[in-house]
């Protein structure tokens, strides 16, 4: 089977590469199915090729599969939309909600496809090989450290705060509020998500756990 005459891309116009074509369905299956038990032998019935293809075009089943979660995230981040990062617009705390419940809706959306393949750790290390899928390439602390420090040029942040530490609380809290429940087998949803999470994170990076001035 010659992979630029394939039948699956004749039939589909020949609008992708087969290479694409396998990514893509890998990428359909993760979004419909997760990860957890996901083979290249049912990405390649699924694409309608034979099972050895796969490896005219991939290193090995870890690079496809690696690929197929990256698509999936960047799939998933352009469903939600990009994060809120415009220094000088609105308030800090208001985008800094914002910014929260975007880190949580797209953990929420994308950890179970990572904790699918916590015994495939080969997967994993392929993935983390690639281009960070979020933000532009960015990933999330880094955007939201950028977004920080612009708003710390701009005198409305403290010139004294430490942006990095700040973006790393955040987005651990997001992170940390969504993973634990993957290993009880009961996924959060966006309906779960504790009233005031985002509020009471953005006070205490904001104004800190400190006593008021005068208070002891």
């Amino acid at each position: 089977m010659s992979p630029r005459k394939a039948a699956v891309l004749r039939d589909r116009g020949g609008e992708q590469s087969l290479r694409e074509h396998l990514i893509s369905t890998a990428e359909r299956l993760i979004s419909e199915g997760g990860t957890a038990g996901l083979t290249v032998r049912a990405i390649a019935r699924e694409a309608r090729v034979a099972d050895g293809v796969l490896y005219n075009h991939f290193a090995d089943k870890e690079e496809l599969l690696a690929l197929g979660l990256h698509a999936h995230v960047r799939a998933v981040e352009t469903t939600l939309g990009p994060p809120p990062r415009t220094a000088g617009e609105g308030t800090v705390a208001a985008n800094l909600r914002a910014y929260v419940a975007h880190s949580v809706a797209l953990h929420i959306a994308i950890m179970p496809a990572f904790a699918g393949l916590v015994h495939q750790p080969r997967v994993l290390a392929r993935f983390e090989e690639l281009s960070n899928p979020m933000a532009g390439g960015r990933g999330l602390r880094a955007d939201l450290t950028d977004y920080l420090r612009a708003e710390q040029r701009l005198g409305r942040l403290s010139a004294e705060a430490a942006p990095e530490a700040a973006a790393t609380m955040i987005i651990g809290a997001c992170h940390d509020l969504v993973l634990p429940r993957l290993f009880t087998g009961s996924p959060m949803t966006p309906q779960e998500i504790p009233e005031g999470f985002a509020d009471a994170m953005v006070t205490t990076v904001l104004h800190g756990i400190a006593p008021a001035a005068g208070v002891r």
